[in-house]
């Protein structure tokens, strides 16, 4: 395991780099998703950061879709 993924692992948010490292993606692709409701996100004045629980749900979802 990487550094890098470790030290997300502890964190309780995550920055948009971090969320969209963490699920594989682009950043552009996350902020559509969070955009169209797909992935949760919490704004802290003028910062959106991301709970890796909301991050987790969405892949579930993902798994689920693919799964049915």
């Amino acid at each position: 395991m990487s550094v890098a993924a470790t030290s997300t692992q502890s964190k309780l948010l995550l920055t948009a780099d971090e969320a969209a490292a963490v699920l594989g993606i682009g950043r552009t692709l996350l902020y559509d998703l969070v955009r169209t409701g797909k992935v949760r996100s919490v704004q802290i004045g003028r910062l959106r950061r991301f709970r890796p629980a909301d991050l987790r749900v969405y892949a579930d979802q993902l798994a689920d879709a693919n799964n049915n």
